[in-house]
Order: C-alpha cells, then sequence, then structure tokens
C-alpha cells in the first residue's frame, strides 16, 4: 500500500510537471479589446440559438448615448476554428452535442485566454445553458479585458507623480494623458483623440456626503453638476458640465483598490450649451483618511463610437493604489 502510494504521488508530480511545461508553450494570444471569436455552425447561428447569443453578447453597454454591443463579435464556423484563428483571447463555442453543459476554460490554445463552451442535446437546451452560463463568462471576459488593457499601458507609462504627492494615489496610465489642471485638491487628466477628448478627474469629498438610503442618486447628481460648476467650465460664462437632465444614471454598488464604492454610469451635458458624451464614475469610501475619494472617467468624441474609450478610462481607474495620504493634502484641506 505505502509503495502504491509513493507511485501514485510521483505519477501526480510529473503528470503535473509535465502539464505546466506544455503550458509555458502556449502562443500569446492576440485580439482587440471587447472583441470575441464566436464558433457556431452557421444555421445555429442565424437561427434562435444565435439570436440568444446576441441577447448577452452583444447587449447594449450601460450609459452610451447610442447602442453599442458589450463585445465585438466575429462569428466562425468550427472548420475555420484552427491554427492561428485559435489564438484569439476571447472564445466562444457554441454546438449541438449528446451532453448538455457550459463551462469556462483557461488557456486552452494560447495565453492569456477564455474559452466559454456551451453545449445541448437540442437547440432548447442550448439555449438554455447560455442562459444561464453567459453571465458568468461575461464578467470573466471583461475582468481579462481590463487587465489585458493595464497590461498595455506599460509600455509607456505616465510618471506624473502630482496625485501621489497631493492626494496619496496612484492611478496607471499611459504617458500620452497628461494633468491638465491641479487646484484645491481637483485634479483633471485629459488625452487628446482624433475628435475630442478622454477625461479623468479625481477629487475629494466629505465622509458621509453621499448617503446610503434612496437619495444617494440625488445626492451624487448634486455632487457632480457642483463640481463641474466650479472646476469643468464651458466655452462663455454660466456653461460647465452638469448630469443631462433627460436620463437618470444608471447606479451600482462596487469595489475599488479593496475598499467599499459607489459606481455610476451616464450622460454629461454642458449647461446651455450643446455638447454632451457619457461618463463613469467612482466615489470610492477611504475610511483612513476620513474622506471619499472620487474618480471620474468621461469622453467627448461627437460621431465616434465610445465604448472602447470608457472601457480604456474604467481600466485606468480600476488601477487605483492608495499609497498614504500626504503632507499637503491633510493641510490644504
Amino acid at each position: 500500500m505505502k509503495n502504491y502510494l509513493i507511485v501514485l504521488i510521483l505519477t501526480l508530480v510529473l503528470v503535473s510537471c509535465k502539464e505546466d511545461k506544455k503550458s509555458t508553450y502556449l502562443p500569446d494570444s492576440v485580439g482587440a479589446i471587447n472583441d470575441i471569436s464566436m464558433v457556431i455552425d452557421n444555421d445555429l447561428w442565424e437561427g434562435e440559438v444565435g439570436d440568444s447569443i446576441r441577447k448577452f453578447f452583444a447587449a447594449p453597454v450601460d450609459g452610451l448615448p447610442q447602442d453599442e454591443p458589450l463585445f465585438t463579435i466575429h462569428q466562425v464556423t468550427p472548420e475555420v476554428f484552427t491554427d492561428f484563428v485559435r489564438h484569439r483571447r476571447n472564445v466562444v463555442i457554441v454546438e449541438l452535442d449528446s451532453v448538455n453543459g457550459a463551462v469556462l476554460e483557461e488557456n486552452l490554445f494560447a495565453k492569456p485566454q477564455n474559452v466559454g463552451i456551451f453545449k445541448g442535446k437540442t437547440r432548447e437546451e442550448l439555449i438554455h445553458e447560455i442562459e444561464k452560463k453567459s453571465p458568468e463568462i461575461i464578467a470573466t471576459f471583461k475582468e481579462t479585458d481590463i487587465k489585458e488593457s493595464q497590461e498595455r499601458f506599460l509600455r509607456s507609462l505616465n510618471k506624473e507623480d502630482d496625485l501621489e504627492k497631493g492626494l496619496g494615489i496612484s492611478l496607471r496610465m499611459p504617458s500620452i494623458y497628461k494633468i491638465v489642471k491641479k487646484e484645491n485638491n481637483f485634479y483633471w487628466i485629459e488625452r487628446l483623440i482624433q475628435k475630442g477628448t478622454m477625461n479623468i478627474l479625481v477629487y475629494e469629498m466629505p465622509m458621509n456626503s453621499i448617503p446610503e438610503d434612496s437619495t444617494r442618486v440625488d445626492a451624487i447628481i448634486k455632487m457632480r453638476d457642483s463640481i463641474g460648476q466650479l472646476y469643468v467650465p464651458g466655452r462663455e460664462e454660466g456653461m460647465y458640465m452638469i448630469t443631462e437632465k433627460a436620463y437618470a444614471p444608471y447606479v451600482f454598488d462596487a469595489e475599488l483598490a479593496g475598499r467599499k464604492a459607489i459606481e455610476t454610469k451616464g450622460m454629461w451635458e454642458v449647461k446651455n450649451f450643446f455638447m454632451a458624451g457619457p461618463f463613469v464614475n467612482y466615489i470610492v469610501e477611504d475610511k483612513p483618511n476620513n474622506r471619499l475619494l472620487v474618480l471620474e472617467g468621461f469622453t467627448f468624441a461627437p460621431s465616434t463610437d465610445k465604448r472602447d474609450y470608457m472601457f480604456e478610462l474604467e481600466a485606468i481607474m480600476k488601477t487605483l493604489k492608495f499609497t498614504g495620504k500626504s503632507d499637503e493634502a491633510v493641510t490644504s484641506r
């Protein structure tokens, strides 16, 4: 019995080592952010099964001025899914089979890679598996793409240390982003793009300024509008950034840098002027420093899709780290 256990342990170790060695030879995954390779027969894709897939993976993104899908989907048939086509970072495989089930696998053909697999005996059972497992797979795809975006930032990092000196925090972002305004612990970071700008605002609020009851949406809107009036002016006097009045923002409980947060997605506009765009706002509870830290990303890009711009801003804000409150920030409040 003892010898048998020794052999079994050695076998498991060898298999594990073999698998680890094999995994090191996987090619690097490829693909744009928010892209999916959808491996599915044409007849399934063009019918109710495809409709179910699109319902989840091509659902409109919250908080954008026009409908844009969660993912850009590239449909390929199983026969085409070979060689380098298998190296996409996000893959979904949908097929009729002798079993029902849905799983999420990692690094099957490349790394890092997520492969969602849906199987069903009939079309109806296949649709059931898609409806049951898709939210989890989508959440994993989004998390992986956030990490991929953050890794790409490392190619050319912004080295400005104003946020650390003034607020005791750090954000990782590409060097193309620059601080364009710094006033009273308010920071405005901007990136110029072809048809507009991408922006990040960072500032502090008193600890109890946002209630946890049903009035918090109104409090968030009031906070944003007051900050806009103070620091984000328009072209003329009386013009400044506010929360768009026509649509209520989406508000969710969240977590950032391991701390309790509120996530708000919606539309901004300029008071008394025709100018608008999407925003995503995080209000982070910073108990050690007795404050709320507010991060907001917003885009001005008329006549341009904005999903990927907003996704990059979200990825930047999710690199938040608390490095320690500075004396400068404490004395200036």
